[in-house]
């Protein structure tokens, strides 16, 4: 976790750096005519900032869990790091119908807004079964 937290602070910094840059080359280039070319500048910062806050956000949460995780330890062994990462199905064919719905919204998004409601109807009926999978069938409890 510090090594991605030392990672993010070098992004951060090569951003800002390299974001300053930008500014001074944009100003030098006669074709903008000694203006700032915003859409770099913003975009090239905002890369930055963004950056800094992952990289500020890793270090809070590494330091609520007590500052030492099993990959940051020389000592440490493979099954150290391996926890419970909680319980998905492992036949579960919702989920995929939910992208498959979640994409046909987008699609209405795109090519025709009465296509939306077509993906929304099939979206709430992807969640419902998702939710409700272990309730009813053979994996009823």
């Amino acid at each position: 976790m510090k090594a991605n937290i030392n990672l993010f602070w070098v992004l951060f910094a090569f951003c800002l750096a390299a974001d300053v840059t930008y500014i001074i080359w944009s100003l030098a280039d006669p074709i903008h005519g000694g203006q700032i070319e915003w859409v770099g500048t913003l975009g090239i910062g905002l890369a930055g900032v963004l950056s800094g806050f992952i990289a500020f956000y890793v270090g809070a949460a590494h330091k609520a869990q007590g500052a030492e995780l099993p990959e940051d330890r020389l000592d440490a062994n493979i099954d150290d790091g391996d926890a419970e990462q909680g319980f998905f199905s492992p036949w579960s064919w919702w989920p995929i119908m939910l992208a498959i719905s979640l994409a046909l919204m987008f699609l209405g998004l795109a090519v025709g807004f009465w296509i939306m409601f077509i993906g929304a109807a099939l979206v709430a009926l992807s969640v419902v079964g998702w939710v409700y999978e272990y309730y009813r069938g053979n994996f009823a409890h």
